[in-house]
């Protein structure tokens, strides 16, 4: 496959996102909704945050629930009206078009993420204020590139999810409640086995020390796993199955 037979399939699996409501607004609140929370959760810190860079960007917990449901519903549509049908006429090779209708996904979600990361970095700053040391440019600068290749990786395995499941209201009610509970529930109980969880793993970027067994990168590794392996699933639903 040739960047000039990928091209023209990534632009029209583009144009399908970019004229969509739901879409765009869901890219809209990956920034809203994180940099809220995080400015509302450092005006409640009351004295000196434990960990202020995590206290900075507390409000990816819930920016990555809109960055799901952009991954989710960009890939559920194409099961929608026999829509699915259109594009394999348009693009037989299967492989080919699920590839660009991943990288139409990665792409603005990874832009977005870097917005997200430094708006949430200097908006969270100046709410702590004197309460915590302000992160320094390394920890910033690690924060703001793992907030991005964390919300662009859970977009990425809300996709293979939808893939395999063909709906993304399926997709949705797995990932939704385990992001909101099942996660936390099982990381209050379960000691280092949760760490290897997609978003326990992929947060630890975000954090300015850690105490489990995964780094930063190493954790964001794990979330790529993750990711990789829901995108895998889904590549060999979509060969199996007929659209």
């Amino acid at each position: 496959m040739t960047l000039a037979d990928f091209t023209p399939v990534l632009r029209s699996e583009w144009i399908k996102i970019r004229t969509l409501r739901s879409q765009t607004g869901a890219l809209g609140a990956v920034l809203l909704a994180t940099v809220a929370f995080s400015a509302l959760a450092g005006a409640d810190t009351d004295g000196p945050a434990s960990d202020p860079l995590f206290s900075v960007f507390f409000g990816v917990s819930f920016g990555q629930i809109a960055a799901v449901a952009f991954g989710a519903t960009a890939v559920s549509a194409e099961f929608q009206g026999g829509a699915l049908r259109v594009s394999l006429a348009a693009v037989p090779r299967r492989g080919r078009w699920f590839a660009a209708k991943l990288t139409a996904i990665a792409l603005p979600v990874l832009a977005v993420g870097l917005l997200t990361g430094l708006t949430t970095l200097a908006v969270g700053s100046a709410t702590l204020g004197d309460r915590a040391e302000t992160p320094g440019p390394t920890d910033g600068l690690r924060a703001v590139t793992g907030c991005a290749l964390y919300l662009t990786l859970m977009a990425l395995l809300a996709a293979g999810l939808t893939t395999v499941l063909r709906s993304g209201t399926g997709a949705l009610g797995i990932l939704i409640p385990f992001l909101l509970v099942v996660s936390f529930v099982v990381g209050d109980l379960s000691g280092n086995a949760a760490d290897f969880l997609p978003d326990r793993a992929g947060q630890v970027a975000l954090h300015t020390r850690w105490d489990g067994s995964l780094g930063p990168w190493t954790g964001l590794a794990v979330t790529a796993l993750w990711a990789a392996a829901a995108v895998g699933a889904g590549a060999w639903r979509l060969r199996r199955r007929d659209a």
